[in-house]
């Protein structure tokens, strides 16, 4: 038994050196055919790939896909880059932009303060807001100005932009502001271009309700609400924001002074109104006795029968 291995052993190592040898010559055969520029063997070569290589196109579509893959995955990976750096800028520009907009209101405030042109005869002090005493039961702000610069309790106070509220409370160097959403703040209005009269309430909310509206059918959002001036309060035309529809389906007003940034704010010097101390006068003159009237009709009467 171990001399047939031994004789198999042996027909073995012969006929694998003969193979290799036989690849060799193969192998060295075709390279030296694939080196010669004969025109015969330019048609042999010709030939061998016409009839071999369309017949490799599934040996070749795992290699083809493989290689698609492997460029899809670069091209990927450059876009995953791309995005990466797109979205970086992005977020960069949304702080500038916000920065952008931040000095542009600032910007458009200080104008407006120092160039709006208001009626001639009011004039206005502005002050720096100090303090934000907002709590959810009351809604004002500190300012540095106060009696020594003339200011009263009832004036108007502006932003730039719109009014924000009226003076209640002066000290000699300070003042507090009722802000319009304050609930204690009751401020006469006219809704255009309807002319319809209400009153903004405020409700500690940033939208405060319109009420006590005549016809609110004709009330739009959008429309324009001013001051109306009933009352002496305010002067009129002072613009105070625009009909919003809320989520309570009431009809608010959505602010136009910027009550997240207030810096600035302008007391306008309102006229006072002139006070009453006597409204029965109002009513109809002192009228003169009737009794001197009725003794001339007598005296008259008796000359007659004389």
């Amino acid at each position: 038994m171990a001399r047939e291995r031994q004789n198999g052993e042996d027909y073995v190592g012969p006929i694998r050196r003969l193979l290799i040898g036989l690849m060799i010559l193969c192998l060295f055969g075709i390279f030296l055919i694939w080196r010669i520029d004969s025109p015969r063997v330019e048609r042999f070569r010709a030939a061998v790939v016409d009839s071999i290589v369309p017949n490799l196109d599934w040996a070749m579509a795992p290699v083809t896909g493989l290689a698609n893959l492997v460029t899809d995955f670069q091209s990927y990976q450059r876009i995953y880059e791309q995005n990466q750096d797109l979205r970086r800028e992005l977020q960069q520009m949304r702080a500038w932009r916000e920065a952008a907009l931040q000095l542009e209101q600032e910007n458009a405030k200080l104008l407006d303060l120092n160039n709006v042109r208001l009626d001639p005869n009011l004039t206005y002090i502005t002050g720096v807001v100090m303090a934000d005493s907002g709590s959810p039961f009351r809604q004002s702000v500190l300012l540095n100005v106060g009696a020594r610069d003339g200011i009263l309790d009832g004036w108007p106070a502006m932003d730039g932009i719109g009014l924000v509220g009226r003076i209640s409370g002066v000290g000699e160097n300070t003042s507090r502001t009722i802000l319009l959403t304050d609930t204690s703040s009751r401020i006469p209005v006219i809704i255009q271009p309807s002319g319809q009269r209400a009153i903004l309430v405020g409700d500690n909310t940033i939208y405060p309700p319109i009420e006590f509206l005549e016809n609110p059918d004709v009330v739009r959002p959008g429309d324009r609400v001013v001051s109306s001036g009933d009352g002496g309060l305010f002067p009129a035309d002072l613009l105070v924001g625009q009909v919003a529809l809320g989520n309570d389906r009431r009809l608010r007003v959505r602010l136009a002074a910027d009550y997240e940034r207030l810096e600035f704010l302008r007391v306008l010097r309102s006229r006072q109104s002139e006070q009453l101390n006597d409204p029965g006068s109002l009513i109809a003159p002192a009228i003169s006795p009737v009794l001197p009237v009725a003794e001339d009709v007598t005296a008259a009467t008796g000359a007659a029968d004389g």
